[in-house]
């Protein structure tokens, strides 16, 4: 299989499962017990959470161990608005992911006042009308910091320094999901309060994430029990999941030049040999502030859905946008909010590239792409 469908996942990079064996073999200890077993634990965990801080440049005690970016994302937007009494308001972009726009709606159904604010044809939110939703009522505002169906990049640190200039009360959380692996995260910089990360995105273990809370941030937690995660975030710690995720942060961090240089190459080359060889396709994924690994076009007459079918057959994994609609069955609300028609979103497929993507498998990819659309048409 030639593999282009790493925003929906990416497989582990190496050493991963190495670092987190003994979490599952030797040290099965509970973190939050007392003998040998458990401290050992403990100190893992800890060690993990330590290492994850550094990663991006916060500290250890703002770091909430999650079972990845839905979480994370659920924990910020209800944690921020359930916990503010006379703030409970959310104002989001309208091209998010799904964990956020079904947080965003279920606090709307319960009495939250909600904003949702649109983007433009390249993806960009509307800054003005951003600052403008915001008001007396609003708890937090919520914009992801790359696209996952598009690539398309948001000015975190803009939209961050606008709105706490304007509404110093207000926090402010980004989806960072498939931001990681391409870009720096250093939540000083980006200038937020909350922060949303999962592993398997970037060559890490499915089911581990963080959200990193910015110490002083109110926040009500999700899950009530024994309190850990400082109280943020009650139930027994996945310890071999931290320590696998601390290492894929790391590894991460370490090759993202490389990632952003390589990759961003190959998906170049990739997107060139596809223009050229089906001459009327559309790159919905637009040329400037859009990420190294993602491209997302429109091939016209040709579904969605039939498309993806063919490549799956031809060994060739690609999807139509956000992985809850890999199967075309849905029109994506992504393309639709960039003012593409439902016929034109049936019509676009997202190719995305990973860390261990390469130059030989891209060029098979997109003449078997071309191939497919000739048959097809």
């Amino acid at each position: 299989m030639i593999y282009l469908d790493h925003a929906a996942t990416t497989p582990m990079r190496p050493g991963v499962w190495d670092a987190m064996r003994p979490f599952a073999d030797d040290v099965f200890g509970n973190s939050s017990g007392v003998h040998d077993v458990s401290r050992r634990a403990k100190n893992a965990l800890e060690e993990a959470r330590e290492r994850v801080a550094d990663t991006i440049a916060a500290r250890p005690s703002e770091i909430v161990f999650t079972s990845g970016g839905t979480e994370s994302d659920n924990l910020a937007i209800k944690g921020a608005s359930l916990n503010r009494r006379s703030r409970r308001g959310v104002v989001t972009v309208a091209t998010e992911h799904e964990a956020v726009l079904e947080t965003t709606d279920f606090l709307r159904r319960i009495g939250a006042p909600t904003r949702l604010v649109g983007v433009g044809r390249d993806g960009l939110v509307d800054a003005p009308a951003l600052f403008d939703a915001v008001d007396g009522d609003t708890a937090v505002v919520s914009v992801m910091y790359l696209n996952n169906e598009t690539g398309v990049i948001q000015d975190i640190p803009a939209l961050s320094a606008a709105v706490r200039d304007r509404h110093g009360e207000v926090l402010f959380h980004a989806d960072a999901v498939q931001a990681f692996s391409s870009e720096e995260i250093d939540v000083a910089r980006l200038g937020v309060d909350l922060l949303s990360i999962t592993g398997h995105k970037f060559g890490g273990p499915k089911g581990t994430g963080v959200l990193y809370v910015r110490e002083g941030t109110p926040l009500e937690p999700l899950l009530h029990g024994g309190g850990q995660e400082l109280g943020r975030r009650s139930g027994t710690h996945d310890v071999a999941g931290a320590v696998g995720l601390a290492h894929a942060m790391e590894a991460a961090v370490t090759d993202r030049s490389r990632f952003r240089s390589q990759v961003g190459q190959i998906r170049d080359d990739f997107e060139k040999r596809v223009m050229v060889g089906i001459p009327d396709l559309q790159v919905n994924t637009p040329e400037l502030n859009r990420s190294a690994h993602h491209l997302n076009v429109r091939i016209p007459g040709v579904r969605n859905e039939t498309l993806l079918m063919r490549l799956d057959r031809a060994g060739i994994a690609a999807s139509a946008g956000s992985t809850c609609q890999s199967g075309a069955s849905e029109v994506s609300h992504v393309l639709e909010a960039m003012g593409l028609s439902p016929g034109e979103a049936r019509e676009s497929v997202r190719f995305s590239f990973g860390w261990n993507s390469t130059a030989d498998e891209a060029i098979e990819a997109a003449n078997v792409v071309v191939s497919l659309v000739e048959e097809l048409r």
